[in-house]
């Protein structure tokens, strides 16, 4: 199992670093944020080191995004929210907070003050097709 020395995650997974765990599996450990943003934030981060989504198999994504869901429901029937939102970054442009892949649970309220929503501003359509065109031809190489 990969893990790098120097990673917090990686710690916690090893027990070296003690974590409130709320669900453990073969691939994936979720654990209460010790600094939530809300009550109920919860990570979730698959047991071995990839620094973001980029380096990540697509099975290990799969594993971690079961996880989520099945915490993202326990979330919603323990506290009721009036939503969840699912936080996950990658690099500084991000302000992704440690360098081992980790998805947020937060439980949401109305007026709770969060701003991770942003202004609807019309596109420029034609900016808009060029970047799509891109895309479709990079992803032929994934």
């Amino acid at each position: 199992m990969s893990k790098d020395p120097d990673c917090i995650f990686c710690k916690i997974v090893a027990a070296e670093i003690s974590s409130i765990r709320v669900l453990e599996d073969r691939h994936t450990l979720a654990f209460m944020d010790i600094n939530p943003i809300a009550p109920g934030h919860t990570l979730i981060i698959p047991k071995q080191h990839w620094q973001n989504l980029y380096e990540m198999p697509d099975a290990q994504l799969g594993f971690v995004s079961a996880s989520t869901k099945r915490i993202a429901a326990a979330v919603d029937k323990v506290l009721s929210p009036d939503g969840v939102s699912l936080i996950q970054a990658n690099g500084p442009g991000a302000a992704q907070s440690v360098q081992h892949f980790h998805m947020h649970i937060v439980p949401r309220t109305l007026g709770d003050g969060l701003s991770i929503n942003w202004p609807q501003r019309p596109g420029h359509l034609d900016e808009i097709r060029s970047i799509a065109e891109q895309l479709c031809d990079a992803l032929e190489q994934f």
